[in-house]
């Protein structure tokens, strides 16, 4: 098995160019656009001033010394680019041994093993129910995580639940003044959340209500008993809501963590640094950290005058509980881009007081829908499970205008695939560093940039394949795949590996969807111009081989995103 990537070709060049290192030489190396059949692009312009001759001359005597390896079917020099062509049958062969481990790239009975990760996410309020940015959240960490179990990594998805505070208490305090003993008769995190908002109208009349919730807080610190048991109850309602909606979306947590039992401890932590030295005072009591000098950071205080803690006291101590409970290598927060200074925070102080392990903020933009903005203190809100059964419905009124004769069970399950294959793809064809709009509709059509259309390819595979009733096997006539788009097919499939470990080294997964797109529309051009299913038994059975190899790479792609995908559509 050979693993062709731009690495690759630049130990090939390496062996003719002495100027720079294989490292070097892999960055330079380009893929080229579409409409050009050869795989890999090197361009020689930065060898001009060391050769002394233009890059067209450079590019034509390298073509004329590069002896070719088995697995590169040609190199040509055009203009002041050397082109390799890489072989189909390699591309082909590898995919068809290791099937969905291609994307590793490595023999099945070859296994990595890679350092420890802890990703911590999605750290909801348990004052309300899970809402539209959280999915974002949840998607990030939980495909970055698929990606990385995939790579080899092992891997701990955690959550921390902020389940104290002023903000727990508003909900709290307005179950106790109007809830009247009520249970739950809706989904229990929305029934908790509902109070919430409830709050929030009742203040406005009665700004008195602010001076409550703080003595209710003083009393849950206190330790009162009924606060206590109200608190137990009102939380236990949020966390019942939310693994429903975790459940729904394939989410499960290695293990959870609670803010009530942080705080406390990383009082203590902020302490022991004060003792040595590490952190300062101000004039009212206050500690803080001065970060100026060292880290380029305004201060930030850490405990306050009157010796309560804020967010960031109960990250310090989990920071520390995180690394004992798993030992890790990496440990990446998953948090919406207006925490980029908390972390910067966060970080800083880990290192003043010594711990030096590598934390990494995955930062993500905020999500809008077309109506506007998210509001939760006025309940303008667009619940997490809202945005689910808003695609699903539509999923099912699709399923059902394309497929009247399904049975009910079958139409309800196609349209929970295809619903969440919708919302999960479209969410996370998006950069995380940007925020976008999320538009219902869009997302559910089966053309365009949609999971539904990414499921369609692979299932119009599987019916290809299924018609031409006969198996799929590697001892096909090489050179009959020559046709332009059975060229660019081989070319996007090549690039798989490729893409897999762009992702994994920038924690960027929009990539892989983004790929998907390319994948199967150079596939569906490859429909339209090429017949499968022939007389040409011998092209016939090529072309299965080729097709067979997309839909084992749109499958691992999709896995990756936690997407399952559909035999028939």
């Amino acid at each position: 098995m050979k693993i062709i990537d731009k690495k690759f070709i630049a130990v090939i060049l390496s062996e003719y160019i002495s100027y720079f290192s294989i490292e070097e030489l892999e960055s330079f190396v380009e893929i080229p656009p579409d409409e050009f059949s050869y795989t890999y692009a090197f361009p020689c312009f930065r060898l001009a001033k060391f050769e002394k001759k233009s890059p067209l001359l450079i590019a034509e005597d390298l073509k004329n010394k590069i002896k070719l390896p088995e697995s590169i079917e040609s190199v040509e020099a055009e203009g002041p680019y050397l082109n390799f062509m890489v072989k189909s049958q390699i591309i082909l062969n590898n995919i068809t041994l290791l099937q969905e481990d291609y994307g590793r790239m490595r023999e099945k009975d070859n296994p990595v093993s890679k350092s420890t990760v802890v990703i911590e996410y999605p750290s909801p309020n348990t004052n309300k129910p899970l809402h539209f940015g959280h999915i974002r959240n949840m998607l990030l960490g939980k495909s970055l995580s698929n990606l990385l179990i995939y790579k080899g990594y092992r891997v701990f998805q955690v959550n921390l639940n902020n389940d104290r505070g002023i903000h727990i208490c508003k909900s709290m305090i307005a179950y106790k003044k109007w809830g009247q003993n009520e249970e739950p008769n809706i989904k229990s995190d929305h029934f908790v959340g509902n109070y919430y908002v409830k709050y929030n109208k009742m203040l406005e009349k009665n700004p008195q209500l602010e001076n409550e919730t703080r003595e209710l807080l003083r009393l849950w610190e206190d330790g009162e008993v009924e606060t206590r048991e109200l608190w137990k109850k009102m939380n236990k309602w949020a966390f019942d809501g939310f693994k429903i909606t975790y459940d729904k979306l394939g989410i499960v947590f290695d293990k959870e963590y609670f803010e009530s039992n942080l705080y406390l401890k990383g009082k203590e932590i902020i302490n022991e640094g004060l003792n040595k030295g590490l952190f300062e005072t101000t004039e009212d009591g206050a500690i803080f950290a001065r970060l100026k000098e060292k880290y380029n950071l305004e201060d930030k205080v850490l405990i306050r005058s009157d010796g309560t803690s804020i967010y960031i006291t109960q990250d310090i101590y989990l920071a520390y509980i995180k690394k004992k409970d798993f030992d890790y290598d990496k440990s990446i927060y998953v948090v919406g881009d207006p925490q980029i200074q908390h972390f910067k925070w966060l970080f800083a102080i880990l290192d003043l007081l010594g711990f030096k392990e590598d934390n990494f903020h995955l930062s993500y933009g905020m999500v809008d829908l077309p109506e506007g903005r998210m509001k939760s203190r006025e309940g303008i809100v667009v619940d997490a499970d809202d945005i689910i059964s808003k695609v699903e419905k539509l999923a099912l009124e699709e399923v059902i205008k394309r497929y009247p004769n399904l049975s009910e069970e079958k139409k309800k399950y196609r349209a929970e695939v295809i619903g969440m294959a919708a919302l999960k793809f479209y969410i996370l064809k998006f950069s995380a560093i940007k925020g976008f709009t999320f538009n219902p509709k869009e997302s559910i059509s089966f053309e365009g940039e949609t999971g539904p259309y990414i499921l369609y390819c692979f299932a119009r595979i599987n019916s290809i394949i299924s018609k031409s009733g006969r198996d799929v096997d590697i001892s096909i006539k090489w050179e009959l795949l020559t046709h332009q788009t059975e060229l660019l097919l081989l070319k996007q499939l090549t690039y798989f590996p490729e893409i897999i470990n762009s992702a994994e080294n920038s924690y960027n997964i929009h990539i892989i969807p983004q790929y998907l797109l390319s994948l199967c529309q150079s596939f569906n051009s490859f429909y339209s111009s090429c017949q499968v299913i022939s007389e040409n038994k011998e092209l016939e059975k090529a072309r299965l081989l080729l097709i067979k190899s997309v839909q084992v790479v749109i499958k691992i792609g999709l896995d990756i995103l936690g997407i399952e995908t559909l035999e028939q559509m």
